[in-house]
């Protein structure tokens, strides 16, 4: 009998710190959006592993870090005036899947877009069109 309950509160265990690893994900995926929102470039530096790589399937393109950061001024001009709503559709073995409804002033979008952490940082990101609107989202 005592071993069945040092069992169930191993596993107990086991399961809130998933739960917990989940949910820190989906605070550093939260603190991701807000800070793309703004162009906050040292919060968004600070969010990427030093060896991230960012693809972008719709422009065949992937950027590092320091190229990702690099861009911040330009993006900093497209996302004047817009907002960036998103949801979480699925995380798990440290891959998280986001989909983002970028509402910019002229034309929406609704985005696929795939987070890798490992320990708080960022380490791969996916991104890919899904609708040129967020009709329904």
């Amino acid at each position: 009998m005592r071993d069945r309950q040092s069992i169930f509160l191993a596993v107990a265990a086991l399961l809130a710190s998933l739960t917990s690893a989940r949910a820190d994900d989906g605070a550093l995926i939260d603190r991701w959006y807000s800070a793309l929102l703004v162009a906050d470039r040292t919060e968004l530096s600070e969010l990427l592993a030093d060896d991230v790589r960012i693809k972008l399937d719709d422009l065949g393109v992937v950027q590092s870090k320091q190229e990702f950061i690099a861009s911040i001024d330009e993006w900093k001009g497209a996302v004047a005036g817009a907002a960036i709503r998103h949801r979480v559709e699925k995380s798990e073995a440290g891959v998280t899947t986001v989909i983002a409804c970028y509402d910019f002033p002229n034309n929406d979008m609704l985005m696929q877009e795939t987070f890798a952490v490992t320990d708080n940082r960022i380490t791969a990101s996916s991104q890919a069109a899904i609708a040129e609107n967020c009709d329904g989202f």
